[in-house]
């Protein structure tokens, strides 16, 4: 067996592909750096990252594929599903070998494997528009919380720079430990050295809210609760459609 090692991004993989074409020699298997080496591994070879290869291997594959099947591709990566790597060097070779586009050929079994997962994380990146609640600090600032299966934040934000322009807000992913902040002109990338209880829990505590919010919340629950028309309630059907993993951050399931 042959592995390539590389640091888990995207440029890698792309500097991995380049790598293989340039060896003549391609992987069984990609893995990240620190990851324990199957039993029965023949080479390896340690990929550097290298931003003008990845840039190479990019440009060949828009000669190649139309501008959705790239953003699908890169939706893909988001996904940071342990072999996702993999199934994105397979279907870029395969991209590359081939005379014409294979971005429809859905007989062929990476194909299928990347529009499915794509359509997952586009899925996800849908219930983020639908299911984060703002909450208003004393500041002023609108703060929102989750936990995204994928790593569908990135995909989000323009939405959130467009729609909600005229107030300063910042978005957070609990599980991956980062966000975005926009400031009424710029957004962006924001980590923490130290988390307060808000990015941990993704609530904000009642001496961090606006003098109106809870208010606001009160209204919103009110809202919702008359509503509801209870002759008509399915349970199944309503987290089927609104997971139950969101609810512990929307106001309205408080």
């Amino acid at each position: 067996m042959r592995v390539f090692v590389y640091d888990y991004t995207f440029e890698g993989m792309l500097t991995a592909v380049f790598e293989a074409y340039s060896r003549r020699s391609f992987p069984d298997l990609l893995m990240r750096e620190g990851d324990v080496l199957p039993l029965f591994c023949e080479e390896t070879f340690q990929v550097y990252t290298d931003q003008e290869k990845a840039d190479r291997v990019w440009s060949a594959l828009v000669k190649k594929q139309s501008t959705m099947a790239l953003t699908r591709l890169t939706m893909c990566w988001l996904s940071e599903l342990p072999d996702v790597g993999m199934l994105l060097f397979r279907y870029i070779r395969k991209t590359i070998d081939a005379p014409a586009s294979i971005e429809l050929n859905f007989a062929d079994e990476d194909v299928l494997a990347l529009t499915k997962l794509w359509k997952k994380v586009a899925n996800e990146q849908t219930r983020i528009l639908q299911f984060l609640r703002f909450q208003k600090a004393q500041d002023g600032t609108y703060f929102a919380a989750m936990e995204p299966l994928y790593n569908v934040l990135p995909l989000a934000v323009n939405h959130f720079s467009n729609r909600f322009r005229d107030q300063r807000w910042l978005i957070y992913d609990l599980k991956r430990s980062y966000g975005y902040y926009y400031d009424l002109r710029d957004v962006t990338e924001v980590r923490f050295e130290e988390k307060a209880e808000h990015l941990v829990t993704g609530m904000l505590d009642k001496s961090l809210m606006a003098e109106d919010e809870e208010l606001f919340q009160r209204m919103w629950k009110t809202y919702f609760q008359s509503t509801t028309i209870r002759e008509r309630l399915n349970p199944k059907l309503h987290r089927q459609n609104m997971p139950v993993r969101f609810w512990k951050y929307m106001t309205e399931k408080q």
